[in-house]
This record gives C-alpha cells, sequence and structure tokens, in this order.
C-alpha cells in the first residue's frame, strides 16, 4: 500500500529537482524566519509561541460566528473527553488568551509579540492558499497610538523591501468604530437591496448576515455594483477621522507609498479603525501578501482590560512564490565544510574521532558513513556540495598528511593530519 498526503497540505524538504517546488525547500524557509526573527527583534518584539489548537469557543467568540472562516473553513473535533476543539485558524486570538490568561498586561503596559507557525483553515486549494497554511505575525497590546500603526506597516515594508520585493502596494482604509460601521452598514444594506438579483450567490448570502464582506468580493459584477457604492470614511466619527488622517501624514514622513482603499474590510469581526493590506501583482487573484489592522475591543471580548491592539499577519507560501518570481536572492543551502572519506578500519576510527575534533571547533563536518565505492561516495559529495573533501587511507596515517580537496577549483593541498582543524579555521577566516 502506497500513502500519499492529503489535499491542500505540502512536504517542505532540503532538496528538489522540480522547479515548480522551489518554494517548499527548508533553507529559504529558514532564510525567511531568520530574517523575520531578527527585523522583529530590532523593532522591539519577542516571540510567542501558542498551542496548535485551542477551545473552539475562543475563535467563535473573536473571530465571529458569521465569518466565513467560522462558520465555513474550521478544522473542530472532539476530544476523548468529549470537548470541543478547533485547529487555529489564525494567530490573534490566542496571543490576546494568552495575554488575558496569564494577566501579562499586569506586568507592562505595552506587549509587542511575534509569532511564526501553521494555522489550517478547510478552504479550496489554489495557488498561494492552503489549508495547512504558515503566518508570521505581529501583535502590539497597549498602544493605541497612530504612530503604532505606522510602525507596524512600516515593520512589514522594510521586510519586503530587504528581501528584494518590488512591485508592492500598500493599502489603508479606516473602518471606524462599532457605531460608524452600524450606520455604514444599514447605507450599504439599503444600497445594496434593490440590486440584490445582480449580485453573486455569495455576495446575496452575506447581504443578509455579514454585508461588509460583499466589499471583499472578487466577482466582477459585484466590484461594478460596489464600485458606485457609499463609503465607510462618509460614516467615520471625529476620533477615527483623526486617527486615520495621523496615520497618512505618518505614512507620508516615512516615505512609504500607500493608497487609500476604501473597499478595504477585514473578513474578522474584531478590526475597528485601521486596516491594512500589502499586496503583490505576482501572484494572480490572491495578491494580498499581508493584512491587519487594529482590534481594539478584542481584549475585552476575550475577558481582559479595555485595552487597545493592532497586528498584521502574512502568509509565508505567499511570500516565497512571489520572491522566487521576482528573482530575489536566497542564502544559499548550508552544507557542511567537509567531507571526511575513510578507506579501511583504522582510517575510520581516525576519521570519526577528528570529525569530533573539527564540531567541537565549530566547524560543520561530515563522515562517510556507508563504505560504498569511491564514485558513489563521490557522486554524493558532488551532490551536496561539500567545499572540501579528505580522502584518507592507510598511506595518509602512515605519512601522518592527508590532501585536502577544494571541490569548486579541483585544487589539492598536502597538509599534516593533525593541522586538518586549524587550517579549516584559517580557510574560514579568510572566506573560503
Amino acid at each position: 500500500m502506497s500513502y500519499s498526503i492529503p489535499k491542500g497540505v505540502f512536504d517542505l524538504f532540503p532538496t528538489t529537482g522540480k522547479v515548480e517546488d522551489e518554494w517548499k525547500l527548508t533553507h529559504h524557509w529558514q532564510h525567511l524566519y531568520e530574517e523575520m526573527r531578527s527585523l522583529s527583534k530590532k523593532y522591539g518584539f519577542e516571540e510567542i509561541v501558542t498551542p496548535i489548537f485551542e477551545k473552539t469557543e475562543l475563535f467563535a467568540r473573536s473571530i465571529g460566528q458569521e465569518t466565513d472562516v467560522v462558520s465555513k473553513e474550521m478544522y473542530t473535533f472532539q476530544d476523548k473527553g468529549k470537548r470541543s476543539l478547533t485547529l487555529r485558524p489564525e494567530g490573534t486570538a490566542s496571543v490576546i488568551r494568552t495575554l488575558v490568561e496569564r494577566k501579562l498586561y499586569n506586568e507592562m503596559y505595552c506587549h509587542k509579540l511575534f509569532y511564526l507557525g501553521p494555522m489550517f483553515r478547510y478552504e479550496r486549494p489554489q495557488a498561494g492558499r492552503y489549508r495547512q497554511f504558515y503566518q508570521f505575525g505581529a501583535e502590539v497590546i497597549g498602544l493605541d497610538s497612530p504612530e503604532q500603526d505606522v510602525e507596524l506597516i512600516d515593520l512589514l515594508f522594510t521586510l519586503f523591501q530587504n528581501l528584494g520585493l518590488h512591485n508592492l502596494t500598500v493599502y489603508i482604509n479606516s473602518i471606524g468604530n462599532a457605531q460608524c460601521r452600524k450606520n455604514y452598514r444599514e447605507a450599504l444594506v439599503q444600497f445594496l437591496t434593490p440590486q440584490k438579483n445582480k449580485l453573486s450567490e455569495e455576495s446575496q448570502r452575506r447581504l443578509e448576515i455579514n454585508p461588509l464582506r460583499i466589499l471583499d468580493s472578487k466577482n466582477k459584477e459585484d466590484q461594478k455594483i460596489i464600485a458606485n457604492a457609499p463609503t465607510i470614511l462618509d460614516f467615520l466619527e471625529e476620533d477615527s477621522k483623526l486617527h486615520f488622517e495621523a496615520v497618512q501624514s505618518l505614512l507620508r514622513i516615512f516615505k512609504i507609498p500607500f493608497k487609500v482603499n476604501t473597499q478595504l474590510v477585514r473578513g474578522l469581526d474584531y478590526y475597528n479603525r485601521t486596516v491594512f493590506e500589502i499586496a503583490c501583482g505576482d501572484l494572480g487573484a490572491q495578491d494580498t501578501v499581508a493584512a491587519g489592522g487594529r482590534y481594539d475591543s478584542l481584549v475585552k471580548t476575550l475577558g481582559g482590560p479595555d485595552l487597545p491592539a493592532v497586528g498584521f499577519a502574512l502568509g509565508i507560501e505567499r511570500l516565497l512564490q512571489i520572491m522566487l518570481a521576482q528573482k530575489c536572492s536566497f542564502k544559499p543551502r548550508p552544507v557542511p565544510l567537509i567531507l571526511l572519506i575513510p578507506l579501511g578500519e583504522l582510517a575510520k576510527e581516525v576519521c570519526f574521532k577528528l570529525l569530533k575534533q573539527l564540531r567541537v571547533h565549530d566547524i560543520s563536518a561530515e563522515m562517510d558513513f556507508s563504505s560504498k565505492k569511491l564514485k558513489h561516495i563521490m557522486k554524493y559529495a558532488d551532490k551536496k556540495g561539500f567545499p572540501y573533501i579528505s580522502i584518507i587511507g592507510e598511506e595518509e596515517l602512515q605519512n601522518e598528511q592527508i590532501k585536502l580537496k577544494h571541490m569548486t577549483t579541483g585544487k589539492e593541498q598536502v597538509i599534516l593530519l593533525d593541522q586538518l582543524v586549524l587550517t579549516l579555521i584559517n580557510q574560514i577566516q579568510n572566506g573560503i
């Protein structure tokens, strides 16, 4: 019996012969993770790790019962104790649950947290969208200033610049407070109801339960209709207007190009005021790389104090696919510096001791344990890309000298056996 991977998920692995699978290479992911962690720390963020599954009511309460995520996309199951659990569909709810449950808000007035890890949604798999997908997200809890909104946008924009991305567009909008959205919802429903039959089936359903989500529709007929719809900006109260104007002014100070998109709303119920997306035109219809916004009521909703909060998340799969499409550079695949190839039992013993000695001195090394024919070992060494190899046999042991071969140039140098570590350290310092 053979086994295959379930639909909508993917493996990450070290090597591939297929070009279309290049975004699944583990060293590309490691490159991104290193960049994300490093930049987040420069901005004062600390990493948080939460469980992959939580109690179902956490997501139903935070995201909203009527959202597509909760109503159609969550992976929910009962455990052996008949408890309803859900694989996390997003990261924010778990971060806030941790803050509230552990009363971290008592420690200091502001928490800046980031996370990296898998999320799960039952969606139709397509380019850049999977049922298990990975997110990088950041949350700031305790600050309601427009500067904090812009710092997060700047973190994202700087990350993308550092990675070498281009053709990026920052979209921003404000969806005001709860009363703003209530008034706008009524006006939007009043506008759309006479044209209900012209809307797509999905938008007709949303008109009854979550009309703001119609603004997200990718259906061309829907887009023609909503192009003439009233905008949320006409319904903002004074504080939200001032906040949004400040966000725009600060983005200009940071020289971050942006566009106001009045049809931009978020798919989760907890958002308010500033919402934003960063899009790239190289991934087809699913062109949003990162999205976020302010969610000032969520901490209180989940049982904590009334604290403001703002955050974002980005899909790592989409980001990698765009980077490859734009031919961005990645760090090379990590490979041990040297492969030791023993010929004979005594050489095995000597090489094994050398292997430990090299690693103690922080030199990455590997030794052939296979005892295969030399041509097979050399093919392996060439495929893996070792910078150096050293074949050690009876003659080398008698002379206490070995040949160190540079695989790229083919040059060999003869060195004393006990000088291997020092020689390689010098090679590293000189940039090999």
